[in-house]
């Protein structure tokens, strides 16, 4: 997984300033799991049969969406969250801010329809945390994210998508049938939202939403695209206008992995600047803009 701090960072041209509805998500998770998640294995935040359907405790359809119960889970969970933020610069804020909204409550009703359907003790409590809005994410990650680079490591045939893929499958298999019912929910939550159901993608949350998460997450101090020009060219990647406002040259051979993915080299080094040389990000920015033109 690719990034740091600056990974919260996006251009204008996307509406995602500093992704701020991803930052607020790994907020409220970090948040409510060091005071909750930690004792959750004795608090049970996690839904269960007895909670929902007889005890009616709707106070753990809150704790179940963002306390993770165990330092792993919030490590491994965090990190994908915040890797998934690729998708709110690709889809800007506020289209993202309704994937979140409508991966979390459908796959926590998913959840609930699961325990009265089985009804088996073995799986209560559910695990904790937002494990529908990390597996929805696997649906795009899968069929949107190209890899970039093949590499072997044993003998076996690895890339750099591999390593998010073995997180998430340290997350599901976590607690047994536990945590595979919340992930197989976000998982067909994922798919819901491709399918457009009730046409679903075409929905946006108003701007002052947005804005709303940037005030409730914590802020960075610096932008390293403030003074971008955000002019389009054709309707595809922002153009420099002349001025080469990158602190380094692309290298070759990320400019080289857009090329073999058919992208020309001249639209590759304008991407590869406005996204900090992250080449996932740049062929996500490239495509939409092939997307666009189409």
């Amino acid at each position: 997984m690719n990034g740091g701090l600056p990974g919260f960072r996006t251009p204008p041209r996307y509406r995602s300033h500093n992704a701020p509805a991803s930052r607020a998500v790994v907020v409220a998770t970090a948040l409510f799991s060091i005071p909750f998640g930690f004792r959750g294995r004795f608090l049970e935040l996690g839904l269960s049969y007895q909670n929902v359907y007889e005890k009616l405790s709707i106070w753990r359809l809150i704790t179940s969406l963002f306390a993770f119960s165990s330092t792993p889970e919030l490590i491994f969970g965090a990190a994908l969250l915040y890797y998934f933020r690729v998708f709110e610069r690709q889809i800007g804020s506020n289209k993202y801010t309704v994937f979140i909204v409508f991966s979390t409550l459908v796959s926590v009703l998913l959840q609930i329809l699961a325990l009265g359907y089985l009804k088996d003790p073995s799986i209560n409590p559910l695990m904790s945390g937002p494990y529908g809005l990390i597996f929805a994410s696997y649906v795009p990650f899968f069929f949107d994210i190209p890899i970039s680079m093949k590499f072997r490591i044993l003998g076996l045939s690895l890339s750099d998508k591999s390593f998010v893929y073995l997180a998430g499958l340290q997350l599901l298999f976590s607690s047994g049938r536990r945590s595979i019912v919340p992930g197989v929910s976000g998982i067909l939550t994922g798919l819901f939202y491709r399918l457009n159901t009730f046409g679903i993608r075409r929905v946006k949350f108003p701007e002052f939403a947005t804005l709303l998460f940037s005030r409730l997450s914590w802020p960075f101090s610096s932008n390293p695209y403030q003074g971008l020009p955000t002019t389009e060219n054709d309707g595809s990647i922002p153009s420099h206008q002349g001025a080469h406002t990158a602190t380094q040259d692309p290298t070759e051979s990320s400019i080289a992995a857009l090329v073999s993915m058919g992208f020309d080299r001249s639209s590759a080094i304008q991407a590869l600047a406005l996204t900090d040389y992250d080449v996932n990000l740049a062929s996500n920015i490239l495509l939409e803009a092939q997307a666009l033109r189409q």
